[in-house]
């Protein structure tokens, strides 16, 4: 079967949604909904992609920046795509697009508890930054 990466839209929410909500290591808020990732993709323009396979949607990842550092969210594969290397392929052309965007960092979450999370991301490179911590607020 061929896999293909493209821009994620809004039309793939729905199934993009689904993947995260059978994703073990994917927290999911109301910033999830339809309207929230619209317009996180729309202020993030082609930075998020989608893996489709027969038309499903079998892999995703958020990716957007705020003018001075990169943030990845929902890097997601489904079990059955797992191993071949379609996670690593989103997250180079996600990183990719942020230096083309003149982006030269780039943040990204994963729950303490998430182990198969945070051993991909470790794989790849990815620094885990002990002296942050997180802290969010309501608005």
């Amino acid at each position: 079967m061929r896999t293909d990466i493209r821009a994620f839209q809004p039309e793939h929410h729905a199934q993009a949604l689904a993947l995260w909500e059978s994703t073990e290591g994917v927290g999911l808020s109301d910033a999830d909904s339809f309207e929230n990732i619209r317009r996180f993709l729309d202020h993030n323009p082609g930075l998020s992609l989608v893996a489709i396979e027969q038309q499903a949607v079998v892999a995703t990842i958020l990716c957007g920046h705020d003018g001075r550092r990169g943030l990845i969210h929902h890097l997601a594969v489904a079990p059955s795509h797992r191993r071949q290397g379609l996670g690593r392929a989103l997250v180079a052309q996600a990183l990719a697009a942020l230096r083309r965007c003149g982006i030269q960092k780039c943040h990204l979450l994963v729950f303490q508890d998430n182990a198969p999370g945070r051993a991909f991301w470790e794989h790849l490179g990815a620094e885990e930054r002990t002296t942050l911590s997180i802290y969010s607020m309501q608005t």
